[in-house]
């Protein structure tokens, strides 16, 4: 099927409003390139998304699942060729703790203390992307005990101190009490958090709901993956119809409308450029479609009551 938008103007934008002007806050682009499993394509797709008009890349220095050395070498090629300069680009990285690394590939001492596993995988971070600074560190997942996931943390406000990170943030974290005891105990506040938005944690509603309260931009993955229900549900094929888009795009213009920022890791080049045209900022973009009871019926179906009006 053609995945194509021919978005008519709607007034959806006022209740966006809130998220994009947190995005603009911390200057975080409305769709993020994901390169988790692209293996030995990591620098073929970086290169192709960012030259279609992707300004934000998301990677982690966790050999299992990304390849952030591939991404430090589409970065080269597409500085050096002039697509982009570096400060057209939001780079995003995650320090990965000890158990969610394959054995023989943790790119630090695993004998260290975690501020010394912190800073050497942000050491490699650099290494590998041949950058001094990056936009955001993420916290791959909390750890086993608040206390180990504050020290962690620590280390994090550290290398924000020194320039070297502009934003941080913490990933796969579906415990709203966990969040708000790092928000608490935080001298430099979370400004992201990237999860799972799928029914099996309830789409995030609280959680979300304390990220909005807070200034933090929810960042989504799998989106599309874990909602198959969601994107063959009544209501949402009801809206792809009546709007000329596939429900995959109407799911990301509704998250749109949510604040949330999803990330995208498709390898097609036909779906990375109609993902791009659901965002207003982005190239090709038409104005957002999803009209406010249609944003209201989809909001229903994830038990999402908040008002965004």
């Amino acid at each position: 099927y053609q995945r194509r938008v021919h978005g008519k103007k709607g007034s959806c934008r006022r209740q966006a409003m809130t998220g994009l002007h947190l995005n603009r806050l911390h200057r975080i682009p409305p769709l993020i390139y994901g390169t988790a499993w692209k293996k030995e394509r990591t620098t073929e797709l970086v290169v192709k998304a960012v030259q279609l008009g992707f300004r934000g890349i998301d990677t982690a220095c966790q050999p299992k699942h990304y390849r952030e050395d591939l991404v430090g070498q589409a970065l080269r090629t597409l500085f050096d060729t002039g697509v982009v300069t570096r400060d057209d680009l939001f780079i995003q990285t995650k320090y990965t703790p000890v158990d969610g690394h394959a054995r023989d590939s943790i790119p630090y001492d695993p004998r260290v203390s975690l501020s010394e596993q912190v800073a050497q995988s942000f050491a490699r971070t650099q290494q590998n992307l041949g950058l001094a600074s990056i936009d955001s560190l993420v916290l791959h997942s909390p750890l086993g005990t608040d206390r180990d996931t504050l020290e962690v943390w620590r280390a994090f406000e550290r290398l924000h101190d020194a320039g070297s990170v502009r934003l941080l943030g913490i990933s796969n974290c579906y415990d709203l009490a966990r969040l708000q005891s790092l928000f608490s105990s935080a001298r430099v506040k979370p400004s992201v958090v990237q999860n799972r938005f799928y029914p099996q944690s309830g789409w995030d509603n609280d959680l979300r709901a304390f990220c909005r309260q807070n200034n933090i931009v929810y960042q989504s993955f799998w989106t599309l993956t874990a909602n198959p229900e969601l994107l063959n549900s009544r209501e949402m094929l009801g809206i792809s119809r009546a709007n000329n888009l596939t429900p995959e795009q109407v799911l990301f213009r509704f998250c749109g409308a949510l604040g949330i920022v999803p990330l995208t890791g498709t390898c097609s080049e036909q779906h990375m450029r109609d993902d791009l045209s659901v965002f207003p900022t982005c190239p090709g973009a038409n104005e957002p479609a999803l009209q406010p009871e249609e944003v209201r019926a989809l909001k229903r179906l994830i038990g999402d009551d908040t008002r965004y009006e």
